[in-house]
């Protein structure tokens, strides 16, 4: 018997962390008959994705039904784009999950064929069933569109015959997914390893995206405080300063304590706390309301110059922090590789950028650049990051639907995992960032004294300066102007 609840149970519910959650029951009104329905809530979690809220609406008094899919977390940092590459022939391509926020399209290029925001917002379903479902909202009006423009009608006839080709797997095409707010998702059945069909882009967010997910992205849109805060510090749109206290400067003194060279303690010399950070307001990816972000530059040794940048929010008490690379575009991208054989190589310092990718050959593991974004760690917390992010989906993963063979090669693959630790046997971990703005701290002050880990340099290809916007940057025009006015000094 299923027990009505409140709506504010359910909301309770979503905010905290639950691993196994009941079936949440409420009574809402049907927007057709206008008499009270049932509202069924599950909270669930989706392998390799995140947590979401099912929803599923039933009036018993005029039969409308409908279901919908609501996210139980804030909207990403970035956005995200899915990209499925789909052979005729191949039915099983189709089954796999999609889920469509309320923020993304869907683009089919080879129909010139686009679902947007506002259509199926907040649908979990397949590939095929994404596609049916469009053609029969599609074919709703035919007949009605036959009498008043019959040549649309014809035309839209023959495009259902390629959509419903599309949807039985007798034709190929690619199924695209774009959602700015990063909360739309494509099943990957061969996860953790790497789709060869399955391409995952994360990008920024321009300004008008920011603006139709809620966020102030309007500079002018400042609150009065804060415009009195500007004209108070003298120069409009100079930040203000503020001591920051000892951040990092252990680190820099631990860091100077083990230097025995006058060319590493150099180095490390510029490894200093700075004396003072800047701060800046900006806006809560959270709640969207007004917040401080701190920021400074500092220099890694044997790495580069990096800036460090926190966040907090008093408001909802939301904390983020990252580490972006500083200074030009490396030339050449790198890759390096560690063999881990001991107890000291698991707490080696770790900086994984977000156009990383990381491999464990010896458990088949392959995240691709962008996966669990970046983040400043140690070989042991890169793994046990990797072990919790598969955690957090068991509760799907394991249903009754999945089928046995897939559930025991995530249970295989978890206990290959856990064992990477525990050093029963060397492994090798390998990061692969096309910028180079990755870095595993080496075992002793002498890089070629460390036969463990290795550097190498490679040039990029065309696809990946592509993707990375480096094929596009044109610094004609910039190079011109420096030599002229190199030029004009020497007259």
């Amino acid at each position: 018997m299923e027990q009505i609840v409140d709506v504010g149970s359910v909301a309770e519910a979503v905010s905290t962390d639950v691993g196994d959650a009941p079936l949440y029951v409420v009574e809402s009104l049907c927007m057709r008959c206008g008499e009270n329905g049932i509202t069924r809530f599950l909270l669930t979690s989706i392998p390799n994705f995140r947590k979401i809220l099912l929803s599923a609406f039933e009036c018993t008094h005029c039969n409308e039904r409908n279901n919908e899919v609501q996210f139980a977390g804030e909207i990403q940092s970035r956005g995200c784009s899915y990209s499925l590459k789909i052979p005729s022939g191949d039915p099983k391509m189709l089954n796999r999950q999609v889920v469509k926020s309320e923020s993304a399209t869907i683009k089919i290029p080879e129909l010139d064929f686009e679902i947007p925001p506002e259509a199926q917002r907040g649908s979990l379903s397949t590939v095929e069933g994404i596609l049916m479902r469009a053609a029969e909202e599609l074919e709703v009006l035919q007949e009605e569109r036959k009498r008043v423009a019959p040549e649309t009608a014809k035309a839209l006839d023959l495009f259902l015959v390629k959509l419903r080709a599309c949807a039985t797997g007798e034709s190929l095409f690619t199924f695209f997914i774009d959602d700015p707010a990063g909360n739309s998702f494509i099943e990957n059945p061969f996860a953790p390893s790497t789709d060869p069909s399955l391409t995952i882009k994360f990008y920024e967010r321009t300004p008008d995206q920011q603006a139709l997910l809620g966020y102030l992205a309007d500079p002018t849109q400042i609150t009065h405080d804060e415009a009195q805060a500007v004209d108070e510090a003298g120069v409009s749109g100079q930040v203000r300063r503020e001591p920051h206290g000892s951040i990092g400067a252990a680190a820099g003194h631990r860091a100077i304590a083990q230097s025995n060279s006058a060319e590493i303690a150099d180095a490390l010399f510029r490894y200093t706390a700075p004396e003072e950070v800047m701060t800046f307001p900006s806006t809560c990816g959270a709640c969207v309301t007004q917040c401080e972000t701190r920021m400074f530059v500092t220099n890694i040794p044997y790495f580069q110059e990096v800036i460090v940048m926190a966040s907090t929010c008093d408001s909802c008490g939301y904390r983020n922090s990252e580490l972006k690379p500083g200074g030009r575009i490396p030339e050449k991208g790198k890759t390096i590789t560690l063999h881990v054989k001991n107890v000291k190589d698991l707490s080696r310092d770790v900086i994984k950028s977000d156009t990383a990718s990381v491999k464990v050959p010896e458990v088949d593991l392959e995240l691709t650049s962008g996966t669990l974004g970046g983040a400043v760690t140690t070989v042991e917390g890169l793994i046990t990051k990797i072990s919790e992010s598969l955690e957090r989906v068991h509760g799907f993963t394991f249903g009754d639907s999945l089928q046995e063979d897939r559930k025991n090669k995530w249970l295989d693959f978890s206990t290959r995992l856990t064992k990477l630790l525990s050093l029963e046997e060397p492994w090798t971990l390998i990061l692969d960032d096309a910028l180079a703005n990755s870095f595993v701290a080496p075992a002793t002050d002498d890089l070629a004294a460390d036969k463990q880990l290795t550097f190498e340099e490679y040039e990029r290809s065309w696809e990946q300066n592509e993707e990375l916007g480096l094929n596009d940057i044109d610094t004609s025009s910039a190079d011109a102007a420096y030599e002229s006015a190199n030029t004009t000094k020497i007259e």
